[in-house]
């Protein structure tokens, strides 16, 4: 079967590697010139299978006023709101205060965060891929003692899934963070010890020729213009290279990965997709002392910073903004994730050397990603993985490559159905 996938972010890579490997055709269709440049490009490089988690959550609520008001608070919010943030927000609003929706939500995305685990673990011991990956644990800090009583909690969440966690004291953290020799507070912190880093953009190019080596069709510099279809089935993908006419591409099958372009794609075709590009910042360092740095990834809750360690490279990633597709990076926000690592650690990497990106997460406002068949017989989501994509990407690829050849997923899937916003 000819599968066509639309988009080469870490997610329609993953899917690419999961349905070449089953024997299938696979041509992947990307707008930029290489795999991984968009979402993957400058993300947390944090597979942080254990913290996955929706947004859309009344304790959540209670924070982002705050936020919003603290100059350095990790949520921002261009002003006035264009109608699609003010959509965006209401929808997660009902969402956060629908009784025992945030519950089942988080308990599904947990389960597809160890899923995806064992299918990173089994696809790196296939593969020898170089991306400055491992899989040495993630550790959240708690800046104020009422933060550790937060995490008791969430600790006994993780032991019901039978994810691997522990809780530390500040001495235990610096045990394991020998490098975390600054002054900020700290009273202790979650570790959750199966957790992974690497650097996404890297995964995405590494296995995107490891998939061509299979026979895989990668085609760059690609526009979808849009999906030809009758009442049933899409029978092709009218698309245009760069610079060049309109063509046809015949699929007997069609994967939309496109992260935030996704909802114009589909739109047509009667599927919505309340996806939302929720904007990051990240600056990324070349090392000065790789004594003083982290070993893997720390998460920062005083600036709501993360800081993870990329070989000779310190990636450090933060906030969340409701811009729209606004790309200015502004230095505001690059300070905010300076003086995280500075508090952290110092003298780790040459911050003044350090390269700065802005990106737009794909973000569903209940959270859980779509995964699933769309509203043709052949038309298959992969997409809006929000925050997560690079940590569910492999575990999701899986699903829906088992839901195109009609087996039954190794996971339930209803939180991930393509329908539930039209419900």
């Amino acid at each position: 079967m000819h599968i066509v996938v639309i988009g080469a972010g870490v997610v329609g890579v993953t899917t690419a590697w999961s349905l070449c490997k089953r024997g299938h055709q696979v041509t992947v269709l990307e707008r930029l010139d290489q795999a991984g440049e968009e979402t993957s490009k400058g993300n947390a490089a944090q597979r942080s299978y254990g913290v996955v988690y929706p947004w859309a959550s009344s304790a959540m609520v209670r924070k982002a006023l705050p936020w919003l008001l603290d100059k350095q608070g990790p949520l921002k919010m261009r002003m006035p709101p264009s109608l699609d943030t003010f959509r965006f927000l209401v929808s997660t609003l009902r969402y956060a205060y629908a009784p025992g929706v945030f519950g089942l939500n988080k308990r599904a995305m947990l389960r597809l965060g160890i899923h995806s685990r064992d299918c990173f673990l089994a696809l790196e011991n296939e593969l020898d891929l170089a991306f400055d990956g491992a899989h040495a644990g993630l550790m959240h800090l708690a800046s104020r003692p009422d933060t550790m009583t937060e995490y008791l909690d969430t600790a006994a969440l993780l032991d019901e899934l039978g994810i691997e966690n522990q809780l530390l004291s500040p001495e235990q953290v610096r045990e394991y963070e020998p490098g975390m020799r600054g002054d900020g507070p700290l009273y202790g912190g979650l570790r959750y010890v199966t957790d992974g880093t690497g650097d996404c953009s890297l995964f995405s190019k590494a296995l995107a020729a490891a998939c061509e080596e299979r026979g895989v069709t990668f085609r760059y510099n690609v526009e979808v213009q849009r999906l030809l279809a009758d009442h049933r089935r899409v029978e092709a993908v009218e698309v245009r290279q760069t610079g060049g006419a309109l063509e046809q591409l015949d699929a007997d099958a069609v994967v939309v990965s496109a992260g935030c372009a996704s909802p114009g794609i589909v739109k047509p075709l009667g599927v919505h997709l309340p996806i939302y590009p929720v904007k990051g910042y990240s600056l990324t360092a070349p090392l000065i002392d790789p004594e003083a740095a982290p070993r893997s990834t720390i998460h920062d809750d005083n600036y709501k910073v993360v800081s993870t360690r990329l070989g000779d490279r310190l990636r450090a990633t933060g906030f969340v903004e409701l811009a729209d597709f606004d790309r200015r990076i502004h230095e505001t926000r690059l300070d905010t994730i300076r003086a995280s690592v500075a508090s952290r650690f110092p003298g780790a990497a040459d911050m003044e050397r350090a390269t700065s990106w802005t990106g737009f997460r794909p973000m569903t406002p209940d959270g859980p990603a779509t995964i699933g068949r769309g509203t043709r017989d052949n038309l298959y989501l992969n997409t809006g993985h929000g925050t997560f994509g690079w940590t569910l990407s492999a575990g999701s690829a899986e699903l829906i490559a088992q839901v195109i050849d009609g087996e039954t997923p190794s996971l339930d899937l209803d939180a991930f159905r393509p329908g539930r916003f039209a419900e």
